[in-house]
């Protein structure tokens, strides 16, 4: 195993588009060796009390298991306009990691929601935000919400320009895979390929992966 340990934001079971049980995609990344695993199903006002079943889920999971299980939730989708509405209200039901459905070069999501979930303190990450602006980037900083880097295929078409624009204003740049199937999670030293492919430096490399989600993490007094 590898001393450097992966951790994983941004992940789906069955409660959306996944194909694993919660039980079965913690067990395959800790065979994998991560240090931390969130499960964020997709969700918008119309199913947004699954938090509370991923929640009871990674509790009976890390109660057992030398892994972190993180509930939260991925906003897909939504008008913008409610994107912060529905955080605190995931929040509620017991997710503690939120995600948000950025605009990504390869699905049509509503223009407008890079910028609503950057302004929101709620949001934790933009998942997949590849057509992000600088100005949007900024209000990130600002609200200490995460920008990431995606190991999904499509998704990933925008990982040049946003680790571009994550550098040279200094956002917190982290690496996720949105699995939905088995062989989507990834082991450290394929993360590291994905973030050298995304043109981060090799001096930024361990930051991203190591450094910046467990800034997250902390956050939340999750680890």
């Amino acid at each position: 195993m590898s001393e450097n340990k992966r951790i994983d934001l941004h992940t789906h079971s069955i409660f959306s588009d996944g194909e694993l049980l919660p039980s079965e995609l913690v067990r395959r990344a800790d065979v994998l060796d991560h240090k931390a695993i969130a499960i964020t199903d997709h969700v918008d006002a119309s199913n947004i009390e699954v938090a509370a079943q991923i929640a009871k889920a990674a509790n009976d999971i890390r109660d057992y298991w030398d892994i972190d299980v993180i509930p939260g939730v991925e906003i897909t989708h939504t008008p913008p306009e409610v994107i912060d509405k529905l955080a605190n209200k995931a929040r509620k039901y017991g997710a503690e990691i939120v995600v948000v459905h950025g605009e990504t070069p390869v699905e049509p999501v509503k223009e407008g929601t890079n910028k609503m979930a950057a302004e929101s303190p709620s949001v934790d990450i933009i998942g997949h935000p590849g057509l992000i602006t600088a100005d949007e980037v900024e209000i990130a900083i600002d609200n200490d919400v995460s920008l990431e880097i995606s190991a999904r295929g499509g998704h990933c078409l925008g990982n040049g320009h946003v680790a571009k624009l994550g550098l040279e204003l200094g956002a917190n740049l982290i690496v996720d895979t949105d699995t939905h199937a088995p062989g989507d999670l990834i082991t450290y030293g394929l993360a590291e390929v994905v973030a050298k492919g995304a043109s981060i430096p090799e001096k930024e490399v361990s930051k991203v992966l190591k450094d910046n989600p467990e800034k997250i993490l902390k956050k939340h007094g999750l680890l």
